[in-house]
């Protein structure tokens, strides 16, 4: 579906024609999205096609566009740097808004710990530059390489930083929102001309309207800039680096360790993470390697970890006795960095950690332990760069179910989505790492409270039986957790209207979603918004 010509000239001539493009070409990269072919399209990893794609450069021309999408009833959805499905077109024939231009850090206020980006920073960008300052700042499980405002505003927001830093939601401070109308709305103390530090005032705050827990994915207009709280960093200025790719190190300061810690039960793992909340220790919280699955985790640490190592070492690795003690070792297990704001800190947490496992029956892994080891782990903590090694095996993934709350109920699901998933695994279809390969946050809040696991699942997505048993995991994963009453965490966002609307109306919740209608028609008169943003059209 192409644009009218009056349409595409009128949006030309607002971003140039360098700016603007309706290349099938272009438009097919924009349509191929991660985890697709699994979760909204089975067995297709195009999304929907968008019409033409611009490249706004200012928040005046974001307006522009906005303003025109809405005078020719055109839908149109925003993006920057993108992670999977939510960044595609619900439907053919929208303007797709690509904010590469706009990728300033507009001021850093050391004083008051707070950053002013555009929706084109990157948190390593981000943080670079917030730690020459003796700041850092939060970066979700997306990693490095995601904008922060777009997680800040615009989708979920939970990382393994999230026990010190807060979920994404609680760092976004002042926003400069395009709305849906495309009348430009400053919240918080920007609105009242007394800068970026305050989100909330004065006045009501509109955090929940404009991103809530989950938020809207682009589907309710456009957020050009805003402002993110920093933290204190108590390392280096910056992080030298040695070794070579994936096997970056970092050396570790005094005041910093990083551990990965071993439980002999789920429960020891639950009452573990409890213990860490009470006595508040902890930079980062995360079980990150548990993806690779409990059968092969052990054997991909040492290969990501030795730059003399490769992909191919591995059928050699997981025969080899030692590393099947390492990985035994490892099956419930998490890592934990420790950064202390002073000698005494780093203290006081290195005796609260040593007698949380004694009391937990839990340990430091010894070979995880190891100096350079723990230089490694420190490095891909803090950092969070290698996110296409959740691609290594077979070239797609996702993940199931993701449910959150407290550790308790976390674990309690574990045996169940174990044993589904290795049901899939047993075709050969889909990747038998193991079937505990759950990788989890420790914290949907600052100072921890709420947990959650993702189960990992890979298929080969150039491969249609692969791809169709990935679908078989995703579905039966789905309607396990509705027949235990647990929502998923984008229900209603995805699938055709009669889909997305049973699935809303089978919630625990459906007044949610006729709230977000009755929202969305006040503030998109003209349902112009990507569909992301889900809402229950049933007369209510």
């Amino acid at each position: 579906m192409m644009l009218l010509k009056e349409i595409y000239e009128t949006l030309e001539d607002i971003v140039g024609p360098d700016n603007i493009s309706e290349d099938p070409a272009i438009l097919d990269s924009y349509a191929y999205q991660m985890g697709n072919e699994v979760t909204v399209t089975p067995g297709n990893r195009f999304m929907s096609r968008p019409a033409a794609v611009v490249m706004p450069g200012s928040t005046e021309e974001v307006q522009s566009v906005v303003k025109t999408c809405n005078r020719f009833r055109i839908k149109y959805k925003a993006y920057s740097t993108g992670w999977g499905f939510w960044g595609g077109c619900q439907r053919d024939g929208m303007v797709f808004l690509d904010l590469r231009r706009m990728g300033r850090i507009l001021e850093i206020d050391e004083k008051n710990m707070f950053a002013v980006v555009e929706p084109y920073v990157v948190a390593a960008q981000l943080q670079a530059e917030a730690m020459k300052r003796g700041l850092n700042c939060h970066i979700t499980g997306a990693g490095a390489s995601h904008s922060c405002l777009a997680a800040a505003t615009s989708l979920q927001g939970n990382g393994p930083d999230t026990l010190s830093m807060g979920f994404s939601s609680e760092n976004v401070l002042g926003i400069e929102w395009v709305m849906p109308s495309g009348e430009i709305l400053r919240t918080g103390s920007l609105g009242s001309g007394a800068g970026w530090f305050c989100g909330e005032g004065p006045g009501p705050s509109l955090r929940g309207l404009c991103r809530g827990n989950v938020g809207a994915a682009g589907g309710m207009g456009v957020y050009t800039k805003c402002a993110l709280r920093l933290d204190p960093w108590p390392g280096p200025p910056f992080l030298p680096v040695e070794g070579k790719a994936p096997a970056y190190k970092t050396p570790l300061p005094k005041n910093i360790r990083a551990y990965t810690i071993a439980l002999p039960t789920w429960k020891a793992y639950a009452d573990c993470y409890h213990k860490i909340y009470d006595a508040e220790i902890g930079y980062i919280l995360h079980s990150q390697f548990n993806k690779f699955g409990e059968d092969l985790q052990g054997a991909m640490i040492r290969i990501i970890s030795d730059d003399t190592k490769h992909l191919d070492d591995l059928e050699e690795l997981i025969n080899d006795s030692e590393v099947q003690r390492f990985n035994e070792e490892l099956k419930r297990s998490f890592q934990i960095v420790l950064a202390g704001m002073t000698q005494r800190d780093i203290e006081y947490q290195e005796r609260a950690l040593d007698e949380i496992l004694n009391e937990t029956g839990g340990k430091k892994v010894a070979q995880m332990s190891d100096r350079e080891m723990e230089k490694y782990v420190l490095m891909y903590l803090i950092r969070l760069p290698y996110k296409n090694l959740n691609f290594v095996y077979a070239g797609g993934y996702t993940t199931c179910f993701t449910h959150k709350g407290p550790p308790d109920f976390v674990v309690s699901y574990v045996p169940d989505a174990m044993e589904l998933l290795k049901k899939h695994q047993e075709t050969g279809l889909i990747v038998d790492c193991g079937a505990n390969s759950m990788m989890g946050a420790s914290a949907f809040m600052g100072g921890g409270g709420i947990a959650w696991f993702e189960q990992f699942m890979f298929h080969d997505p150039h491969v249609k039986e692969s791809m169709q048993e990935g679908c078989l995991v995703v579905g039966d994963s789905g309607k396990f957790s509705r027949e235990h009453s647990w929502p998923s965490t984008y229900e209603g966002a995805f699938g055709s209207e009669e889909q997305k609307k049973s699935q809303m109306l089978a919630s625990n919740q459906p007044a949610v979603y006729r709230w977000q209608r009755r929202i969305k028609e006040a503030l998109d008169p003209n349902d112009v918004g990507d569909g992301n943003y889900a809402v229950l059209n049933d007369g209510k």
